[in-house]
């Protein structure tokens, strides 16, 4: 999981999309004094799933695969060097992230189609959940190479499933923006689903944050906010959105954070000063007819009306 969803500066050396010195093993591992070799892999990209903190939830294939693969992309190899040590894991890593991706994808295509086989990881977590790796992922697959995903570790999984709250139907947003004015319409958009919500956000934001999901979900809304997951300080803090709000608003916080959000409780249509509310924010970031078609979708008000409505409030 990262931990914004703004574009940050290449790692330090870590920007040569050649791999790393470290020697090639002979596919092994090891689980504390136990030692294992791992099957070479058919040729294929392989969607690794690693720890979100405790490094002891990789699995037993992630293990085999990242050992026996001919090379694994990384967000940052300073990262991904943790865990190949932790593990005795030998195989070249080479750094594939937002910044560098035009030019490693390639390389990382010409190694498929010499035959070869491939892991994609990221920092933590399972790789493709809120950052860019899908664009390897489709070149790959028109490129008539297979892609095996090796499940794992996932916080907003991590989340749901420690939160409490409703788990049958989903929505998982991950960065909100970080604008509170775009932040807020994305909210809108998100208000009305009959779903749970599971958003990442920042500790530097999570107080702005949450006063905006009082503000446009409710207040009343059944909320969980859960931080350092699977590591030693991991915590559920559980609340209305309103109570959670005042109780972060002068909280300094760090690590990892995912909000889980109830589904609404009542999807009755807005009235009209909600809509003019909607109708006002949402004239920040789009013309009339964008605001009028988009805050009809979210409150069932007929377009057209919302339409003079929005073109009134813009000659105010």
């Amino acid at each position: 999981m990262a931990s914004s969803n703004a574009p940050s500066p290449p790692p330090d050396g870590d920007d040569d999309p050649r791999p790393s010195e470290t020697p090639r093993g002979e596919g092994g591992f090891h689980i504390g004094r136990q030692a294992f070799q791992a099957p070479r892999p058919a040729s294929a990209l392989y969607i690794v799933s690693t720890p979100i903190g405790n490094l002891g939830d990789i699995t037993v294939r992630a293990l085999e695969t990242l050992a026996a693969c001919d090379l694994v992309a990384c967000e940052d190899t300073r990262v991904t060097a943790t865990l190949m040590q932790r593990f005795g894991l030998r195989t070249p890593l080479t750094a594939y992230h937002e910044h560098n991706a035009a030019r490693v994808r390639p390389r990382l295509l010409a190694t498929l189609e010499n035959g070869g086989s491939v892991a994609l990881v990221s920092d933590a977590g399972t790789p493709l959940i809120s950052d860019p790796g899908y664009r390897l992922v489709r070149d790959v697959v028109e490129a008539g190479h297979r892609v095996v995903p090796i499940p794992g570790a996932s916080a907003p999984l991590a989340a749901l499933v420690g939160a409490g709250l409703p788990s049958d139907t989903v929505c998982f947003s991950g960065f909100l923006p970080q604008k509170s004015g775009q932040r807020r319409t994305r909210l809108g958009e998100l208000a009305r689903l009959p779903a749970t919500l599971v958003i990442f956000e920042s500790p530097r934001r999570l107080a702005a944050s949450l006063a905006d999901m009082a503000d446009v979900l409710g207040g009343e809304r059944e909320a969980v906010v859960a931080r350092e997951l699977t590591k030693r300080f991991e915590t559920f803090e559980r609340g209305t959105l309103a109570e959670l709000c005042e109780r972060y608003a002068d909280t300094a916080v760090k690590g990892e954070i995912v909000v889980c959000i109830a589904p609404p409780g009542d999807q009755t249509e807005a009235d009209p000063e909600d809509a003019d509310a909607l109708l006002t924010e949402a004239l920040k970031d789009m013309k009339a007819a964008a605001a009028a078609k988009h805050v009809a979708q979210m409150t069932g008000v007929d377009r057209k009306t919302l339409y003079k409505r929005a073109m009134e409030l813009k000659a105010q």
